[in-house]
């Protein structure tokens, strides 16, 4: 019998946690570095990489994804060597994606060329905002011609080219959010991800928030004025949503995201990097430690991560519906209660149904576009007890 994850593929995620600076909103595990011996990473990633390769060995490898903090600081010839081994290591798909996430501060984007020498074809641009006011007020260092002028160089450098956006921004009306997007839109981008700003505890938006100096933030009205009308505006540009915030042209969706909403394994290496990865028949979750001296010392004998906790079938049922209804594609129902144990509850399903918040063809549960819009509350409702 196919082990489960194999209808999601595999996938290999490597994080670099340094960034220039800590943006406001950012809760991901970023660091600001004066120095970085970029050499004894690079050393502390190779033998991470072997020692996942032992545990993976004949895999096919459908995507690897450089993630940070800000990956496009590390050094070219770094990630070189980082893919490199990748090839040595694993049978690749014939059509393997490599994602570099890159900010478009001038000196990174004269690097593209060489992240393209050393294998990367795809690059993700944390651009955020095109208007230098609210760029300032995101905390970002790239002004927005530093930002254009990059997209330029990675256009002409690459094939595939994502860049992310935050709206619901402080101030921002609805009239300035869809002016903002068509001009976005029109860039010649083939994929583009969409986030709704969200304030999260232990950033410096948090605290601000936390003591009533974050003004200005849009109304549960207004966010959801803004988010169908981010549909409305991308469907007719040819950019589809084929996930909760993620759009792009038919045949651009990013391959690596595709395996965490699938459900698929994925290799997680770096400080803080989480996984998911199947054994002797059991589903483990993994996560690296997040400081990264710690990881970095640890590396040389391969004792990065947390002890692992296997995920009980029901973990993974829970798992597989809450990152597959993100897609518009939705879930297989039978590979759900194969995962489970039991079927969900035909009872829930059809009073979602009844709502307009959920379809179901044959086995395919789907959110619908007005279910879209209070998702987080479907899946408490399928999930519950």
């Amino acid at each position: 019998m196919t082990e489960d994850w194999c209808q999601g593929g595999f996938g290999l995620y490597i994080h670099w946690p340094f960034c220039e600076a800590k943006c406001p909103y950012c809760d991901f595990n970023s660091h600001v570095s004066r120095k970085i011996d970029q050499r004894a990473w690079c050393d502390a990633y190779l033998a991470e990489l072997e020692r996942g390769a032992a545990e993976t060995q004949g895999r096919v490898l459908n995507a690897v994804f450089f993630g940070g903090g800000t990956p496009s600081l590390m050094d070219p010839d770094i990630v070189a060597d980082v893919i490199a081994a990748i090839y040595r290591l694993w049978p690749t798909a014939n059509d393997l994606e490599i994602t570099l996430e890159a900010n478009p501060g001038s000196v990174e984007a004269g690097r593209f060329k060489g992240f393209h020498d050393a294998g990367v074809n795809r690059v993700s641009m944390g651009i955020q905002a095109l208007n230098d006011a609210d760029l300032k007020r995101l905390g970002r260092i790239h002004n927005t011609a530093e930002a254009l002028a990059a997209f330029d160089i990675a256009r002409s450098t690459f094939d595939r080219v994502s860049f992310d956006l935050i709206y619901g921004r402080q101030n921002q009306t609805l009239p300035a959010w869809q002016s903002e997007l068509k001009q976005a839109l029109s860039l010649a981008i083939d994929h583009i991800s969409l986030y709704q700003l969200t304030i999260e505890q232990g950033t410096a938006f948090g605290d601000r928030y936390a003591i009533g100096k974050l003004r200005g933030l849009p109304d549960d009205d207004l966010g959801a004025d803004m988010y169908a009308a981010t549909q409305d505006i991308c469907n007719e540009m040819g950019m589809p949503s084929y996930e909760v915030s993620n759009h792009a042209r038919d045949g651009a969706q990013s391959r690596h995201n595709l395996i965490y909403w699938r459900y698929g394994d994925y290799l997680g290496i770096g400080p803080g990097a989480h996984g998911r990865l199947t054994q002797n028949g059991h589903r483990f979750a993994t996560e690296c430690f997040s400081n990264p001296q710690r990881w970095l010392d640890a590396a040389a004998s391969g004792k990065t991560e947390k002890p692992r906790e296997a995920l009980s079938p029901e973990d993974q049922a829970s798992e597989f519906l809450m990152m597959g209804l993100r897609l518009k594609e939705g879930v297989d129902l039978k590979r759900y209660s194969a995962l489970a144990g039991t079927p969900l509850s035909q009872k829930k399903i059809i009073r979602m149904q009844d709502i307009g918040m959920i379809s179901l063809e044959r086995d395919q549960l789907k959110v619908t576009d007005q279910g879209f819009m209070v998702l987080n509350a479907i899946l408490a409702e399928l999930l519950a007890d």
